[in-house]
């Protein structure tokens, strides 16, 4: 009887894990969030080369793929570089422009 109880409870334990680490279309899952998070450092890393785009003053927010830009550009040729920029960045699917002119 010990035994059964001890691998129900090994098997839920397991199924709790598992469950924990899938997505929904609200929430990433672990293996989205890390790339994500790749896409999101690829992307301001292509703003650092580029001398056209103030990487300090423009967020990247990744989520399932999509990028959404957002903070301030200088003018619009800039906003319009950033979108370019990111658009380029292997894993992304879409880009969101939210960028501001100062």
């Amino acid at each position: 009887m010990k035994r059964i109880i001890a691998r129900t409870t090994l098997l839920v334990a397991l199924m709790t894990a598992l469950t924990a680490c899938g997505g929904s279309p609200t929430r990433e899952s672990t293996g989205e969030y890390i790339d994500d998070s790749v896409i999101t450092t690829r992307v301001k890393a292509a703003f650092v080369e580029d001398k056209a785009v103030n990487a300090l003053d423009i967020k990247v927010v990744t989520f399932k793929g999509a990028v959404q830009l957002s903070g301030f550009a200088n003018n619009p040729q800039e906003a319009d570089r950033a979108v370019q920029l990111a658009r380029n960045v292997k894993g992304v699917t879409s880009v969101k422009n939210d960028i501001r002119l100062k």
